[in-house]
């Protein structure tokens, strides 16, 4: 089986399907499946366009929506992960999976499916420390801080494919190169050979095992900002394996009528873009989509946009001093939060090392700070670094102090402690202030600290927008 896999998309999906027909003219045959991976843009309107967390001068429409009109389809089964520059609204409606337009499937959140008998299997977003242990709570219309949470990973996708196990197979994992943006003369498409079992059905099918655990892990959704952890093998949680066993994969075909096929049943859910007639001030909506609504009828589980819906209606309902006990009562620890255990290797800080933040900010986070210190949140993402460098960044001759500069110290020039140190004039040293940077106003009461290299903390960040969007 021939498996084509691109970079970033971003929307060029004409420029990708030509040069697919062009490699299969130079090549052995037709390729069979594609896989993108991250960054689709699977952009319906001017109102998605406002859902992706790019600058303005990135938010191009691209051709996708030829495809969602129905103007065009995709030539090849095409099967894709979300990225950190997506119209997340568009895709919010597809938690579980999904058809994004005919012939093109989106693996959802997370998510494993197959084809030809190759499981393939995805998540989509990136790591963020600090909204890791959080819920799935953000929904449209997005603010400046949820338009960039709503594609970072959350602990209960990673715990669920963990649930998946290896049936006695032997696992593959394709490796391929990392691939550029859909550019002439880049290096954004790559074709594999892909062993696969001839008798398998050449359509795509769900993944009967990925099934079950989305069935059995259905109550731990979360849709609030707390932080929780998963279940785990502590003593604490009366349940923490929720692998598929043969029995529950047997009830879940049932369910299913023995027919594992993934139906065609795409459907527009959004107005789609009309180049003769822009509608700049399309409104952002949080719609329920039929495909999702299908599925978890047929699966018996809940569509998290369903309990989003429910949780806002809920918290409209009630006024902020209601709102505040519940927060209260949920921080003494009577919900599932309560089972907080040792976190230490979730946390992506490490204290000798400088992290860069990946986002379009392309802002320094601190690293060097305490584990026990509240995890940094989006609107500190551009603050000061001098923190970072403090303690690794090696300086210059100029810039070392020696142990005799230091003003503080009470040990006179022959080493006796208590002494003092003269200047030419005699002046006594050891009581002559700190010098003060350029612009600083004497305090009133000056705290004996030591501070050395002043300047490091004086660095200011650059804040230049991702090119890669």
């Amino acid at each position: 089986m021939r498996v084509a896999v691109a970079g970033c998309c971003h929307g060029e999906l004409d420029k990708i399907y030509e040069t697919l027909a062009l490699a299969e003219q130079r090549g052995p045959g037709p390729v069979d499946l594609l896989l993108c991976c991250g960054d689709f843009q699977a952009v319906r309107n001017e109102a998605d366009l406002r859902c992706m967390a790019v600058p303005p001068k990135y938010r191009h429409m691209q051709t996708f929506y030829r495809y969602y009109s129905g103007e065009k389809k995709a030539p090849v089964l095409t099967l894709f992960i979300g990225g950190n520059h997506e119209a997340s609204n568009h895709l919010q409606e597809l938690p579980y999976g999904g058809w994004v337009a005919p012939n093109i499937y989106y693996l959802g959140l997370a998510g494993v499916v197959k084809y030809r008998g190759v499981r393939i299997g995805g998540i989509s977003g990136i790591f963020k420390s600090h909204d890791y242990r959080k819920g799935h709570f953000e929904c449209p219309p997005y603010n400046s801080s949820t338009v960039r949470s709503i594609y970072h990973v959350r602990n209960i996708e990673v715990y669920k494919l963990k649930q998946e196990k290896d049936k006695g197979q032997t696992a593959r994992t394709t490796k391929f190169l990392a691939l550029d943006k859909c550019l002439p003369h880049r290096d954004f498409l790559q074709i594999l050979e892909i062993e696969h079992d001839p008798s398998a059905p050449d359509c795509l099918e769900y993944d009967i095992e990925w099934l079950t655990i989305l069935r059995a892990t259905n109550d731990l959704i979360n849709v609030t900002e707390h932080l929780w952890n998963m279940p785990e093998n502590n003593g604490l949680h009366a349940r923490w394996d929720y692998s598929a066993t043969e029995e529950a994969m047997k009830e879940v075909l049932e369910k299913l009528n023995h027919d594992l096929k993934v139906p065609c049943n795409f459907s527009v859910t959004a107005a789609c873009y009309d180049p003769s007639k822009p509608q700049t001030q399309m409104q952002q909506i949080h719609r329920i989509s039929p495909q999702t609504t299908e599925f978890c009828t047929q699966l018996g589980i809940t569509d998290i946009n369903v309990r989003l819906q429910k949780s806002k209606a809920e918290h409209h309902l009630c006024g902020e001093d209601e709102e505040q006990d519940d927060v209260e009562s949920n921080d003494s620890g009577e919900d599932r939060s309560e089972y907080n255990t040792d976190t230490s290797a979730l946390s992506s800080i490490n204290p000798d090392e400088i992290m860069l933040d990946e986002e379009d900010e392309d802002s320094i986070v601190s690293a060097h700070s305490d584990m026990n210190t509240p995890s940094v949140e989006p609107s500190d993402q551009a603050s000061d670094f001098s923190a970072s460098f403090s303690d690794v960044r090696i300086l210059p001759g100029s810039m070392i102090v020696s142990s005799d500069d230091t003003v503080d110290s009470t040990i006179d020039r022959e080493g006796k402690p208590g002494g003092t140190v003269e200047s030419g004039n005699g002046e006594d040293l050891s009581k002559v202030p700190l010098k003060r940077l350029s612009g600083e106003h004497e305090p009133e009461q000056r705290k004996k600290i030591k501070r050395r290299n002043q300047a490091i903390y004086a660095a200011v960040d650059d804040d230049d927008d991702d090119d890669a969007a």
